[in-house]
């Protein structure tokens, strides 16, 4: 049986081959306090055996939602190959110095972009999102942008990955992938379509 990280990397690869315009895009689904279900579009930008990782404010919605419930879903959607990829499990923050070196490895313009939104916060006009752009570059002019305390990465430990391949007469192929822990070996059992 093969890893399924290692055949999540390998579609990811496929997709970027194949002129995907995003091939690391996924949704990303959280839940409230109150178990309300969200979801919204992230992207990737870290996978290893260790888990997959993508980076937010962390107060923003989807920050305090997964601190307070520190488990998630995502999934990956590849219509040009027909392929699906659902990933369940639990969420850690990345360490300082991952964060610091995702960060500055970012556009200047997304670095004081994350220092000027309060994402997720009411924004009564467009034009005090503006300003405040125009006040963290005056703040760092000729300097280098350090990560903001409230911006950091979350990975997610899958506990659970179903690979769907899409076929004739909707007899999808399902494979799902589960351990009991995140050093268990993987078990791989079949679903109907």
């Amino acid at each position: 049986m093969s890893d399924p990280v290692t055949r999540v990397a390998e579609l990811l690869d496929r997709a970027a081959r194949a002129g995907v315009v995003e091939p690391n895009a996924m949704a990303l689904a959280t839940v409230d306090s109150e178990g309300r279900p969200s979801v919204r579009m992230v992207l990737l930008k870290g996978l290893d055996d260790s888990g997959f990782v993508f980076f937010t404010n962390l107060e923003s919605r989807k920050g305090e939602e997964l601190r307070a419930n520190p488990h998630a879903a995502l999934c990956f959607h590849w219509r040009e190959f027909e392929t699906q990829v659902r990933v369940e499990g639990a969420v850690e923050l990345v360490t300082d110095a991952e964060a610091d070196a995702y960060f500055a490895s970012r556009p200047r313009g997304s670095r004081i972009g994350a220092w000027a939104s309060e994402q997720s916060r009411p924004l009564p006009v467009f034009e005090d999102l503006e300003r405040r752009v125009v006040e963290v570059e005056a703040r760092y002019e000729d300097q280098e942008v350090p990560r903001p305390p409230f911006w950091s990465g979350f990975r997610l430990t899958p506990a659970t990955i179903e690979i769907w391949s899409g076929k004739p007469s909707r007899l999808h192929l399902r494979e799902v992938y589960q351990r009991s822990e995140p050093d268990a070996p993987w078990e791989m059992q079949l679903l109907y379509p």
